[in-house]
């Protein structure tokens, strides 16, 4: 039986520049309504002008799709009331690093005393800009999500106005904190509903699943699924696709993203089938909660999928993909 999905949207995208934004952007653009843009590129997007570039970029790329970039800006404590002010029209959201902690967040931020913040924090939460974080402390790698939870709990305490997205949670701590602050939401991966460490490093070490987060224990791949499956109105997806060449990921020091951009749509439409939860909660789940959580009027696209198996493809443009070379039951048909 078909099912439609209607504007689909990803709410944590990685798009890249150069090069793999002309790789991976139209792969989106084709089958999503719009998406959040991640901005830790090198440099990081800072200003309003670096916002503009950007955007312009990626709708140069993307040709005649018909889609949204919805732009962010890299978090910086410094950050003004005017400054905001002005770049308020052009932004969506302002994603927050820890220093360090993932691909190109050297200049993140090293500390979340509450005084520093303020003034930045207070400036968002009355121009209703949301706070997107990446949420894992420098502790064990397991450890670092779930030590990470006091930090948002503290700064839904301090700035209950303020909108905060913890972003592709891995845990069941960060799931059950949904529930305890009204400010507080979250984006969920494909692959963090569908792996465990044990898949990533249990037999044979696979590096396209490597990520930060890194993937979790099965109970916390179960509450990830529990909310997802229901459609929880807190929770939305974000891909968390993160391209990185071949040769970076099969290497020694392997980069960190899992690229699930071009098959998301079709390996989501088969989790929710096998876990028993309708294509209504699916559709709540990739556009209709998101719209209501960031007030969202995107793009109006229809992608039609059917069960016909779709092979993964080995790469697209050099860059290998979650599933690759696997079949799904699914099938793009028609975007409309």
């Amino acid at each position: 039986m078909p099912i439609s999905l209607h504007t689909p949207l990803d709410m944590h995208l990685h798009l890249r520049d150069g090069d793999m934004l002309k790789t991976v952007a139209p792969l989106s653009a084709r089958t999503f309504s719009g998406a959040l843009i991640m901005p830790n590129l090198v440099p990081p997007i800072e200003s309003k002008e670096d916002v503009i570039r950007y955007k312009n970029r990626i709708l140069e790329t993307i040709g005649n799709e018909q889609f949204t970039p919805y732009m962010t800006l890299f978090f910086k404590p410094t950050y003004s009331r005017s400054f905001l002010e002005e770049v308020r029209d052009e932004i969506t959201a302002v994603k927050l690093y820890p220093a360090g902690i993932t691909t190109n967040s050297e200049g993140g931020l090293s500390g979340f005393d509450i005084d520093e913040l303020r003034p930045t924090l207070e400036a968002m939460s009355d121009l209703e800009i949301p706070l997107c974080i990446h949420g894992e402390t420098g502790g064990f790698v397991m450890d670092r999500e779930a030590e990470f939870v006091p930090i948002y709990e503290k700064l839904a305490k301090h700035f209950p106005n303020l909108m905060i997205i913890m972003e592709h949670i891995t845990t069941k701590e960060s799931v059950e904190a949904l529930d305890r602050f009204e400010n507080l939401y979250a984006t969920i991966t494909l692959h963090h509903l569908m792996i465990t460490l044990d898949d990533v490093a249990g037999g044979m070490l696979r590096p396209h699943l490597f990520c930060k987060p890194i993937a979790k224990r099965p109970e916390d791949r179960e509450a990830l699924l529990k909310v997802a499956l229901k459609a929880h109105p807190k929770v939305m997806f974000g891909s968390d696709s993160a391209p990185h060449p071949r040769e970076a990921k099969e290497s020694p020091g392997c980069a960190a993203g899992v690229f699930t951009a071009p098959i998301a749509l079709q390996a989501l439409a088969e989790l929710f089938k096998k876990n028993g939860a309708s294509a209504e909660n699916l559709q709540k789940f990739i556009s209709q909660n998101a719209q209501k959580i960031y007030n969202l009027k995107p793009i109006q696209k229809e992608v039609v999928l059917t069960e016909e198996h779709f092979i993964v493809p080995k790469s697209y443009g050099g860059v290998v993909p979650f599933l690759s070379e696997t079949t799904l039951d699914y099938s793009i048909h028609t975007v409309i």
